[in-house]
């Protein structure tokens, strides 16, 4: 009889360690659908703390200062996740995953936002309306009547089902618990320092430029998924081919081009930031968003952040077979 190939016991190790980390990532997105985010010790304001107390003494007014920030902060997270993660059991290696993933997510108090927006709105109290707004985007509530409420909410929905939930699960699906921490923390620093005025336009580039290549792939996933779970296949298709490329983004363009193709609306026009106001390319070729298409569009976040779940621990899983070979 030909003699059994016994697996080394490193790759047998790696295989349970990388199905762990697929079994983790399910279970975290399961305890962010269940309760939403961490109501105490949010993991995201303590990188937001961290990266605020190194702002300080690191700030200057050109790029390479920012490259320095930059890759300290993300560089701390990576090896926090990594020392973290050389727990020595594979139940653990599960746990850990988990807890990190719950805590990084951000999709079901996304789609609560929004729909709680979109109640406000039709019950015609548009002052709670407005107090919803900065828990979504960045935008002066003031400068926004109903139907701005509207397209502003639904574009930040689609960016941040993107930025909140596919592109965390798919770092955590290829790197684990330091994708996890990274990308978070990547997110994080363009969120505060990813802005084009005059304390940010030099010392914040590394870091939006850091966000866009982190987000480069998470974003066509979500487009994809998009197309695939959200209604009009065609429309968004087309919208992605043709408007896409206008945003001045490279990845909240795809996303936000695919939810306006799906839900058969128009989004972008005349935006305004506290930094300034931008003209913003339409996107879609349908009638302006009503809070029915508000409410669709959070249905439609769920769909993607269900299938990006599936797809991260698929990655997962993948890798952990071929770790095998």
């Amino acid at each position: 009889m030909p003699a059994r190939i016994r697996r080394p016991r490193r790759v047998t190790r790696d295989r349970r360690r990388r199905t762990a980390v697929a079994i983790g990532l399910l279970v975290g997105f399961a305890a962010d659908r269940r309760i939403g985010d961490p109501q105490r010790y949010h993991p995201v304001a303590g990188i937001g703390r961290v990266a605020g107390a190194l702002e300080g003494p690191l700030h200057r007014d050109s790029r390479p200062a920012g490259v320095a920030f930059a890759g300290l902060c993300v560089g701390a997270a990576w090896s926090v996740g990594a020392l973290a993660a050389r727990v020595p059991t594979a139940p653990a290696v599960a746990v850990l995953t988990g807890v990190t993933t719950w805590s990084v997510l951000g999709g079901t108090s996304l789609a609560r936002i929004g729909a709680a927006m979109a109640d406000a709105l039709d019950d015609d109290d548009i002052e709670a309306a407005r107090a919803l707004v900065p828990s979504l985007c960045g935008r002066d509530p003031q400068a926004l009547d109903a139907d701005g409420i509207v397209r502003a909410a639904l574009e930040s929905l689609a960016e941040n089902t993107s930025d909140a939930t596919v592109a965390p699960l798919f770092w955590g699906g290829v790197a684990g618990v330091p994708g996890l921490l990274a990308y978070r923390t990547v997110n994080t620093l363009d969120a505060m320092v990813g802005y084009r005025n005059d304390r940010y336009r030099r010392f914040g580039w590394a870091a939006a430029r850091l966000d866009d290549v982190a987000n480069l792939i998470p974003a066509r996933l979500t487009g994809l998924l998009v197309v695939l779970l959200g209604g009009d296949r065609g429309q968004a298709m087309a919208a992605w081919r043709r408007d896409a490329h206008r945003h001045p983004s490279p990845n909240a363009g795809v996303v936000e081009a695919t939810f306006a193709g799906a839900l058969g609306v128009t989004l972008g026009g005349r935006t305004e930031y506290p930094h300034g106001v931008e003209d913003r390319p339409l996107l879609g070729a349908g009638p302006a968003p009503t809070t029915g298409d508000l409410r669709a569009a959070v249905t439609v976040s769920r769909w993607v952040q269900t299938g990006a779940a599936l797809m991260a621990a698929a990655v997962a899983a993948g890798l952990s077979r071929r770790s095998a070979r």
